[in-house]
């Protein structure tokens, strides 16, 4: 499901077993040793060592919001494919009676008026006051006085001034919206359930799909780095993670995966979908000392080592090793520090 890039030969994090998968083949210490000073060194380097792992993605405007008719009548508006619908807009009129695009997470569920109260009033009542009309106080409680507010707007829309808000004329969105696709046209007959068209946000965002087993890869906040199809890096920051089931077919069970949305402070320009690659960060060591991955040794004893340029001689010092990464690897150990010198084995 997603492409792998190897920046550390056959692994990209270190276990016992993946350390053994990268060193194979290495030179025997011994017969290192005795060797005389090797003509090709390498300088052991502090740096931060970063892991990434790359899968394909696509960069596009997000998941789609199917948006169905709760009334009955005839389609007389739809909001054009691609246009962009705020709040106090209509995304479609039935009967030439405008359905207004709100913001809001909580759907539109009840009718209301005056002395209901609850947490969708005070959302209502939000954009209320945001279009402009005062005259009452943003609360969970929808008054006399927002029932004046409400008169007045429904003045405005060019409705029946009632006071009392109609749950199938207003659509709750976290914001504005994107108009993706329509799915009925000026005339058709509606009645509750019609589809009509279908939304997505207005910020260009990158979705990839991971394996369950990537999970540690897909961090809400984590930043990414997405490579678009002209080769050009955009930083870009990981804002949801779904779980995704999908049913088998016939003998086949489910399979599980995950959906990855990733948000850009600067939305790429020029693009509205295209293919994409994004480098998830899988492990970081700040400050560390490496070597190239070609300069470790295999002890007899088992273990690795690296061979020392010291005065003009060699010597063999054991090592630990931590993270591969980039053709590098992690070290530590006895007489090893930045700047130390190492033979690389021919």
């Amino acid at each position: 499901m997603s492409r792998r890039m190897g920046y550390a030969a056959a692994a990209v994090a270190l276990t016992a077993g993946a350390a053994a998968a990268v060193v194979v083949g290495l030179p025997d210490a011994q017969e290192q040793a005795e060797a005389t000073t090797p003509g090709i060194t390498a300088v052991v380097t502090r740096q931060t060592l970063v892991d990434t792992e790359t899968s394909d993605g696509e960069l596009g405007y997000g998941d789609t919001t199917a948006h169905a008719c709760r009334l009955s009548g005839t389609v007389t508006a739809l909001a054009a494919e691609g246009a962009t619908v705020t709040r106090g807009k209509a995304l479609y009129r039935i009967d030439d009676d405008p359905v207004v695009l709100l913001y809001g997470s909580l759907p539109a569920y009840r009718t209301l008026s005056s002395g209901d109260t609850g947490r969708d009033v005070k959302q209502f009542e939000k954009n209320l006051w945001a279009l402009g009309y005062r005259g009452f106080t943003v609360d969970r409680d929808y008054t006399s006085a927002t029932a004046s507010a409400v008169r007045d707007w429904q003045d405005d829309l060019g409705v029946s001034e009632t006071g009392t808000v109609d749950p199938a004329r207003i659509v709750f969105a976290p914001g504005a919206v994107r108009v993706d696709s329509r799915s009925a046209a000026p005339g058709d007959a509606a009645q509750p359930g019609t589809a009509l068209l279908e939304t997505t946000g207005t910020g260009r965002v990158a979705t990839v799909e991971l394996d369950i087993s990537d999970q540690r890869l897909a961090r809400e906040g984590a930043a990414v780095r997405v490579t678009l199809p002209d080769g050009k890096e955009v930083r870009g920051t990981i804002k949801s993670v779904e779980t995704v089931v999908t049913p088998g077919e016939g003998q086949e069970e489910a399979s599980t995966s995950l959906s990855v949305t990733i948000g850009f402070a600067t939305a790429p320009a020029g693009l509205d979908q295209a293919s994409v690659s994004v480098a998830f960060t899988a492990s970081q060591r700040p400050g560390v000392l490496t070597v190239p991955v070609a300069a470790l040794l295999a002890l007899a004893e088992g273990g690795y080592g690296l061979q020392v340029i010291d005065g003009g001689g060699a010597r063999i010092a054991a090592v630990e090793t931590g993270l591969f990464a980039d053709g590098r690897v992690e070290v530590s150990g006895s007489g090893i520090a930045d700047g130390t010198t190492v033979g690389m084995p021919s």
